[in-house]
């Protein structure tokens, strides 16, 4: 007999229910999610989706979801406490707040989350969309991580958690010469072929390496505040994912994704404001 193992994400994002505690839940962060100074946020926001969805078990697929970072996570414990604001028919809202432990003993909160959840297996309706879906070459003719610069994975251990494939037109900061047109994109999955899911897609928003790295500005570009919207469950397979900006000023930038499926449809859509690259 053989025993399943379970996909690294799953293993990322796994909660335990506290005893005598209803609505908070135990987890570990691990390092193999870090990228510059702390955990990466798409990570982190799947981590409480996932709480959230455990406390609304008839609306299992977050619809919208939208973090504050307030301090960066680390590696280790985390609790995460939720409350459920609104049960309705059709959509759930709750809040939920992920804590860690500092090194004095402190309880100090890393995210805040607002979220509304739904089950996207029965959305029903037309789809009306102008959007289109980003055009790459396949997969095969893109830009693994075995290319990617060294200094670019000791900053980013989660990289070697998925396999992505990156646009050759738009890598060219990698040598060295950004386009300076604010945008990569890419194709996605996990390395361990684990399907994608609503909660993977959380991550999926934020995974790809900061579009400032196009603007010719490399380095770790923390996220203040990332809002995702889910539009349908994916299918089996590769997700093209596109990430871009219009706007870098004050030493902020947002950045805007899409997120489609293999059968063309877009999945996920998300903004986020980050704190720009400081000058090496």
């Amino acid at each position: 007999m053989t025993t399943a193992i379970r996909s690294e994400f799953d293993q990322g994002i796994a909660l335990t229910p506290r005893p005598g505690g209803p609505g908070r839940y135990d987890g570990e962060l691990g390092a193999g999610w870090q990228i510059g100074g702390g955990i990466n946020g798409g990570l982190l926001l799947a981590v409480a989706g996932h709480a959230l969805s455990l406390q609304h078990p008839e609306h299992p697929d977050p619809m919208s979801i939208s973090g504050y970072y307030l301090s960066a996570s680390r590696p280790g414990p985390v609790t995460v406490g939720t409350e459920v604001i609104r049960g309705g028919r059709s959509l759930s809202t709750g809040t939920a707040s992920l804590s860690q432990t500092d090194e004095q003993g402190r309880s100090v909160e890393r995210l805040r989350v607002l979220a509304s959840f739904g089950d996207l297996g029965a959305a029903e309706g037309e789809v009306h969309t102008s959007a289109e879906p980003p055009r790459l070459p396949p997969p095969d003719q893109c830009i693994g991580m075995e290319h990617a610069p060294p200094q670019l994975i000791e900053q980013a251990a989660l990289l070697e958690r998925f396999d992505l494939r990156l646009d050759p037109a738009t890598v060219g900061w990698a040598l060295g010469q950004p386009s300076r047109n604010g945008r990569i994109q890419g194709w996605f999955r996990l390395a361990d072929g684990r399907d994608p899911d609503p909660l993977l897609l959380l991550l999926v928003a934020d995974a790809l390496p900061p579009v400032t790295f196009d603007l010719g500005m490399p380095g770790w570009a923390p996220t203040v505040e990332l809002t995702v919207h889910l539009r349908a469950r994916p299918v089996p397979g590769w997700l093209r994912v596109v990430h871009s900006t219009r706007n870098l000023a004050g030493g902020y930038f947002e950045e805007d994704a899409e997120v489609w499926d293999e059968s063309g449809r877009l999945v996920a859509q998300s903004r986020q404001l980050a704190r720009a690259p400081r000058p090496a």
